[in-house]
């Protein structure tokens, strides 16, 4: 599907809850991972000239001159068209139905399906290995965020995955590094047995990553050895989850969180929910994200969730999501955009 053609196009991305190893793809860890039906929206449709809009406010991008990063809603998108020259004649809108800064990838997710129908737009193809290689190299060194990758082939991948991460150690181009190798699990037939609630505080993941990842270049060996920890927590939850054992998954999410808490990863809100949630009989509760905010996850085996809900809510928590495997970045039917939008010049 050409933009070119004269027709318009649409593209999402799920957003995605860590549930064992994070934040170790920070460092060439492993992380169990999940999408989340949740998704960011992207639209492209012909016009006159390239504008970017979003929460019915917009601007012009006449020139590469106006790519430049500005501090708003829009960078984003910026950073994504940086070396997409020409600059591709279409109006192009999102929205997301993820919370922003909530610990969920939203940013990413939005990332993703902008990179992914831009693609399209160009007649390009999207290989899903490129497109999260591609989508992370553009959130850290055109944004300036630091940031594993488990964010962005969750986004680009969807389902639910253990991926490796070893030989990123380095943060390296990805030219110069291997791709990530992801592990296809089963959802059970009953769903998912984790419970995600946002804080309701937003939070940006590369202030709590970047203290992290600068302790691990200078070779911190609490760092070091923290996360190989994770990493084999990964692995180590595999069979559990498989198995059912439900206890020894909780007791090794617990054990990821006491990480993360000694690495000044957590903050006063999410310890307050994790502890409503185990309070509340969940076998294991942790950062689903980076902390300080954002979202926890808790593993609730039982069908009836809301004896767990009651507990979170009255702990402060602002929303309720489920993890479940859906399909990754996507291209979908020609759908018309949304209106009401106004345009400004940069």
């Amino acid at each position: 599907m050409q933009g070119s053609g004269g027709g318009s196009l649409r593209a999402s991305a799920p957003a995605r809850a860590n549930l064992l190893g994070n934040p170790s793809d920070l460092t060439g860890g492993a992380v169990l991972a999940c999408s989340v039906p949740e998704r960011a929206h992207v639209v492209l449709e012909p016009a006159e000239r390239c504008t970017l809009e979003a929460d019915g406010v917009g601007v012009a991008v006449s020139s590469p001159a106006d790519l430049r990063l500005r501090g708003d809603v829009f960078d984003l998108a910026r950073a994504a068209l940086r070396g997409q020259e020409p600059l591709p004649c279409c109006r192009i809108v999102w929205r997301s139905e993820i919370p922003r800064q909530s610990g969920l990838a939203g940013s990413t997710a939005l990332l993703v399906a902008l990179l992914r129908a831009l693609d399209a737009w160009r007649g390009r193809e999207s290989e899903r290995t490129a497109l999260a290689e591609r989508a992370r190299w553009v959130e850290r060194r055109e944004l300036g965020v630091v940031c594993g990758w488990v964010d962005h082939y969750l986004c680009s991948f969807g389902g639910f995955h253990l991926v490796d991460f070893r030989g990123k150690e380095r943060d390296l181009p990805p030219e110069q590094s291997p791709p990530a190798t992801l592990r296809t699990v089963s959802c059970p037939a009953e769903g998912m047995p984790f419970l995600l609630a946002f804080t309701g505080v937003r939070h940006r993941s590369g202030s709590v990553h970047a203290p992290a990842r600068a302790r691990f270049e200078r070779g911190d060996p609490e760092v070091i050895a923290a996360h190989a920890r994770l990493r084999a927590l990964a692995y180590e939850g595999l069979p559990a989850f498989e198995t059912h054992d439900w206890d020894a998954l909780g007791a090794l999410m617990n054990e990821n969180h006491a990480i993360q808490r000694g690495l000044g990863g957590s903050g006063e809100v999410n310890e307050r929910l994790i502890q409503a949630a185990r309070a509340a009989g969940a076998p294991g509760a942790k950062l689903a994200g980076a902390g300080h905010g954002g979202t926890i996850v808790a593993l609730w085996p039982d069908a009836d969730a809301a004896p767990l809900e009651a507990a979170l809510r009255r702990a402060g928590a602002a929303a309720f999501f489920r993890p479940a495997p859906v399909p990754g970045g996507t291209l979908e039917a020609q759908e018309g955009a949304w209106h009401g939008t106004r345009t400004t010049s940069p």
